[in-house]
């Protein structure tokens, strides 16, 4: 893509804080551009002619192209160069959001969310990847504090200014958004950003992205499909099963294969075992939380929509406002005592969510809120820096791919978790429909699910990421 040559993962420099700047600053615009479009859902229904239902097909085409693309990240910035990886990927995203402003159709707004998946998946496992590899320990911690902003912020920002733009200019326009932030994206990844490479470059497995694409696909559908009723629950339940069976087979192949696509030896290493449990448990749970807040407070405490949106907000209003205090609390602690401790406090702030039956006290409700946000920002953010703490740097751009596709799969999870806990409460409950108890008792299964990543997170040595934490540095 440019003239200059490719740099070995060896030669490449040092950590630099605005290139990790650049690639948060481009997570942000993917996440706010997911968090803005689940907001002009209804207005771009009435423009297309079809049912605010049918545009979830939109949404659903982004996930699952994302999740197909997401296993070559790494072997595409290994054999291409990080750099131009990275700005195909960022002009596919912005080229296909022009595409999705000057749809006319549902069908050619599908087709042009695809495109958008595609590309939106390739930049977060290889800009993590630039930003680790090029990172010592001592810096994981600044370099996560910049990384994980963009998923604290754009859940926030999202829904405001879509509703917004939506409301006083039209649902287009949160697509032509885009297209200013990619061109400024590319400048600086141009600008900024090397064109590292591995060291050695690999035929493509095929077979290994068939069966990881597809095992990902299927799991996905399936957790998607998994809050419907009756039939489609089977449906759902049979394509979990078989996204298992494809997992399964694809782990094989990639353990056997010379040159696998993934390499699956990075999965040895401790810390990114502690990323997948307790990490991947945490995740699920975290993911689910977006998707109960709003119905427990419109079917449980019977708020409209508007009105719950607002207090939802407050949630990751408490999700932000914890940051400043995030990393002090590592370096002070460390990872162990950090990840028990706020495991805690999350079952603690289920339960305390488990145990409003109304909104007569509002201020105990947002002191909840603000409390259950700030310690799901302490632990995913203790959980995304410790991920890397024992992994080499030549191992980091597989590992980001890894964590990446385990990201995708626990937020998916997270709704079918939650959707599951509340069919099954309402069917114990003899009941027609999800009300206050069945909810009160889906975040008594989130508390308890915390408590069990708090037995998990025992296991992590008490001295063990020092390095990275800088506990007891000082």
């Amino acid at each position: 893509m440019t003239d200059t040559p490719t740099l070995p993962l060896a030669s490449v420099s040092r950590y630099s804080p605005a290139v990790a700047l650049t690639m948060a600053a481009i997570g942000f615009m993917q996440i706010l551009d997911s968090a803005i479009i689940n907001t002009s859902l209804p207005s771009m229904a009435r423009s297309f002619g079809v049912e605010p239902i049918d545009l979830s097909l939109a949404v659903t085409a982004y996930v699952l192209a994302a999740a197909a693309a997401s296993p070559l990240a790494n072997w595409l910035s290994d054999r291409f160069g990080a750099r131009d990886v990275l700005v195909a990927a960022l002009v596919a995203f912005t080229l296909s959001s022009i595409w999705c402003a000057l749809c006319r159709t549902l069908p050619e707004l599908i087709a042009a969310r695809v495109v958008q998946g595609v590309g939106g998946a390739l930049l977060l496992p290889v800009g993590t990847a630039v930003v680790m590899r090029r990172a010592a320990r001592a810096d994981f911690v600044r370099a996560t504090a910049l990384m994980v902003w963009p998923a604290l912020m754009a859940p926030i920002v999202g829904p405001v200014l879509g509703g917004f733009i939506t409301e006083h200019l039209s649902w287009h326009w949160n697509f032509w958004l885009n297209l200013p932030l990619g061109v400024c994206g590319m400048l600086a990844i141009v600008r900024l950003v090397p064109n590292e490479r591995g060291s050695s470059v690999r035929r493509l497995d095929v077979v290994g992205f068939l069966l990881c694409a597809a095992s990902l696909t299927t799991l996905l559908a399936g957790f998607q499909r998994s809050a419907e009723a009756g039939t489609e629950r089977l449906v759902a339940l049979t394509m979990i099963g078989l996204g298992a069976v494809l997992g399964v087979a694809a782990v094989r192949h990639l353990r056997r294969h010379p040159e696998p696509l993934l390499l699956l030896a990075a999965l040895s290493r401790p810390s990114l075992g502690y990323a997948f449990h307790p990490g991947g448990l945490y995740r699920v749970l975290f993911s689910a939380a977006p998707f109960l807040l709003p119905l427990w407070f419109q079917l449980g405490l019977g708020l409209s929509p508007a009105s719950a949106g607002l207090w939802v907000l407050v949630y990751f209003v408490g999700n932000l406002g914890i940051k400043v205090i995030t990393t002090p609390l590592m370096r002070q602690f460390g990872f162990r005592r950090v990840l028990v401790v706020d495991g805690v406090l999350v079952a603690l702030s289920m339960a305390a969510c488990a145990l409003v039956g109304s909104l007569d006290n509002p201020v105990v409700v947002v002191l909840i809120l603000l409390f259950a946000g700030s310690v799901r920002s302490v632990q995913l953010t203790t959980l995304t820096t410790l991920a890397f703490a024992d992994v080499p740097g030549e191992e980091r751009g597989n590992a980001s791919n890894l964590i990446a596709m385990m990201q995708q799969a626990t937020q998916a999870a997270g709704v079918a978790v939650a959707a599951f806990s509340l069919s099954a409460l309402q069917a114990l409950g003899g009941t027609n429909y999800i009300g206050l108890p069945e909810l009160q008792g889906t975040f008594w299964v989130m508390a308890a699910l915390a408590l069990i990543g708090v037995i998990a997170a025992l296991r992590v040595p008490d001295a063990f990421g020092r390095e990275v934490s800088g506990a007891g540095s000082r």
